[in-house]
């Protein structure tokens, strides 16, 4: 990441996990883990129904909080649907476009673009995420869909409207499956996207562009992905989770700085985990003990991404 010329940002994906009563317990107790500096900007991407719960838990912290989808449309028979602007007035910030998911279930990418022009005009920031199948890296065209993918979701997108949106990377073959893009990988297809953006909407465009990872991002992988000059986040999800028995977290070494040999600009990585007991409420799966009875020792590292990784079902 590089943080000189664009900002940091770890979104939460919650996905349909939590109700709205459950979400505000847990945005009651995620304060406390909330942390005081300004590293990054945080993000949570919460189901339609909590976001009132959220929005209100969250209005005096600096968390935004965001949608998981949107419409196309600003009104009309659509049954079932949410437009751009009610996600605003509901106090929404961020809205994800074009997740894997989303794409499973027929969205196009005709259909990433016409809800990005909608959610740009409805002041909302995009996250437009895009990435490959397994098949596909293993054909050797992720470059030639990752492109493709880009070109048709910010067709039509003005130059300057292009740095209100942030694109999230997200190699369909590691989402949820414990599987990750080695940082060396992801940094590929990262900087590929920034070239894509430079080529069509110039430098200092591009160099302003917030690219995250999204792959199975964990406390065991986040220090090296946020290493990579071209990553300048993350958007977790349920892989991101913390698990009670995890000890493979070592500390940092220390306050390092690595020289991004392509610009020669200094990054400084976060600061490293510190060692602190606290109630686990984050990811309802049968595989993690309750929230309600189960109190670990967590290596937290860094803040920010620990509370994505705690805000992420």
């Amino acid at each position: 990441m590089n943080r000189k010329y664009r900002k940091t940002l770890i979104a939460g994906n919650w996905k349909m996990n939590k109700t709205p009563t459950q979400t505000k317990a847990f945005m009651t107790e995620l304060k406390g883990l909330l942390p005081k500096g300004r590293w990054c900007d945080i993000a949570l991407c919460v189901p339609a129904v909590c976001i009132p719960a959220a929005v209100r838990a969250m209005r005096e912290t600096r968390v935004a909080i965001g949608a998981e989808n949107c419409n196309a449309h600003t009104s009309g028979a659509y049954t079932g649907e949410i437009a751009a602007d009610m996600l605003v007035d509901a106090g929404c910030k961020y809205v994800i476009l074009g997740h894997s998911e989303r794409r499973a279930m027929g969205e196009t990418d005709a259909d990433v673009n016409a809800k990005l022009h909608t959610a740009l005009d409805a002041g909302l920031i995009p996250i437009v995420c895009c990435g490959e199948t397994l098949a596909q890296r293993e054909s050797g065209v992720t470059e030639e869909w990752i492109t493709m993918q880009i070109k048709l979701a910010l067709a039509g997108v003005p130059e300057e409207k292009i740095r209100r949106i942030v694109i999230a990377y997200e190699p369909i073959w590691a989402i949820g499956t414990g599987e990750t893009a080695t940082p060396e990988q992801a940094e590929e297809v990262c900087q590929h996207i920034r070239t894509i953006i430079r080529k069509r909407f110039g430098s200092k465009n591009a160099r302003a562009m917030t690219i995250l990872y999204g792959g199975s991002m964990n406390e065991k992988n986040a220090f090296e992905l946020l290493a990579q000059p071209d990553i300048d986040g993350g958007l977790i999800s349920r892989a991101g989770e913390v698990r009670p028995h995890h000890r493979g977290c070592q500390p940092a070494r220390r306050l390092r700085s690595k020289i991004n040999s392509k610009r020669g600009s200094v990054i400084r990585t976060p600061r490293v985990f510190q060692k602190k007991e606290t109630s686990w409420n984050a990811f309802p799966s049968s595989s993690i003990p309750t929230p309600e009875s189960t109190t670990f020792s967590a290596l937290r590292w860094p803040a920010p991404i620990q509370t994505a990784w705690t805000c992420a079902p």
